[in-house]
């Protein structure tokens, strides 16, 4: 089994999914938003996009790491 990447080139690859931003965002498109993807290679992993660039790239995390990440910010 091999490992599946760890980013999608474009997060319109990522099917069914709500994105969300923090309710601290100002509105001006300068902020992350994240994901969980629900269907396919993908579930349960969290996605993170650039809101500036919504059809852009997204990074992959497991819930742990992304765990990890929050609570060291």
């Amino acid at each position: 089994m091999t490992a599946l990447p760890r980013n999608v080139p474009s997060s319109t690859q990522l099917l069914a999914v709500h994105w969300l931003r923090s309710s601290y965002s100002t509105g001006a498109n300068n902020c992350v938003e994240t994901a969980r993807p629900a269907l396919g290679p993908w579930a349960g992993l969290l996605a993170v996009r650039d809101s500036k660039a919504p059809s852009g790239p997204a990074l992959l995390f497991s819930p742990e790491s992304w765990a990890g990440f929050t609570a060291h910010l």
